[in-house]
């Protein structure tokens, strides 16, 4: 989302603009995902110190990779913008070299800081042990190991940071909420302990993650199919000859991308009080009330 294109507050937290962005991110999603799924598993570049030697890190090959882009990025003021979340710790990355952008004030700067709320850690687990393991499986002439190494990684740092950038984006989806009918919120969020229960159910729409879940698996088996010189999609006889497992696509929505935006959902509600004057936190009730 282009936040310094002038559009006040209200519009770029609209629920509409928002729900856009998301659909766009799972195209996005998708190509990289298809992108990763041409290259071999190549387990060894998940390993801590499988490369210590060479690059002088005890991480994995992956993390060395994230925290060189990330430190390149950083650089380039990338995560100076509000849904961008580096994997790297912030502290470990360098300072801008030009002048950052001014953002409107969005997001609520406590909910937002607070460290719960980054789940980056979560996501990096995840798609390691999950994600890179199902589309990448052996088949189609695709070894474990093919020894694309960099390209393999540099596939895997795209994949995470658009993931990351997609479940992040809960914030925005909460805070939108949470201005339409702060009144409906606030009990919940004062409540010892916050009610996270409750909370959740006023931003979850079952029926909206049932259609997402359905154009995910069209845009998947599409994106994923191939097309004749007319441009018409070619069915394939065989599931394993798409550039990319339908299921798994759908999967990496329904048991971590949908789960982990609603935690960040979530999490970002029961910290939106944070710094509130208590005569704002009235206001707001006095506004229920009338």
């Amino acid at each position: 989302m282009n936040f310094t294109s002038g559009a006040p507050v209200s519009e770029l937290l609209s629920l509409d603009r928002i729900r856009e962005q998301l659909i766009r991110l799972e195209d996005t999603i998708i190509f990289l995902l298809i992108e990763r799924a041409q290259f071999s598993h190549n387990p060894i570049i998940y390993r801590p110190g499988a490369f210590e030697k060479e690059t002088n890190f005890n991480g994995s090959w992956l993390e060395w990779f994230l925290q060189e882009i990330e430190s390149f990025h950083a650089k380039a003021r990338r995560y100076t913008s509000p849904d961008e979340h580096p994997f790297t710790p912030i502290e470990q990355l360098p300072q801008p070299i030009i002048v950052p952008q001014t953002y409107p004030s969005i997001l609520h700067k406590e909910s937002y800081d607070h460290p719960s709320t980054n789940v980056n850690p979560r996501i990096l687990d995840f798609y390691v042990k999950k994600i890179a393991p199902a589309i990448t499986k052996p088949g189609k002439g695709r070894l474990e190991d093919d020894g694309n190494y960099g390209s393999a990684a540099t596939r895997d740092v795209e994949v995470l940071q658009a993931l990351s950038r997609r479940i992040h984006y809960g914030m925005f989806v909460s805070e939108s909420k949470f201005q339409s009918a702060p009144h409906d919120f606030i009990p919940h969020i004062l409540s010892n302990p916050p009610n996270s229960e409750a909370l959740a159910g006023l931003i979850t729409k079952p029926a909206v993650e049932a259609k997402l879940l359905i154009r995910l698996g069209n845009k998947a088996r599409v994106y994923g199919g191939e097309m004749d010189a007319d441009g018409r999609v070619v069915e394939a006889e065989d599931e394993a000859a798409r550039k990319i497992d339908v299921d798994e696509v759908v999967r990496l929505y329904k048991d971590h991308v949908i789960p982990l935006t609603k935690d960040v959902e979530v999490d970002y509600l029961i910290h939106r009080l944070d710094g509130v004057p208590q005569e704002q936190i009235d206001k707001w009730m006095k506004g229920a009330a009338q």
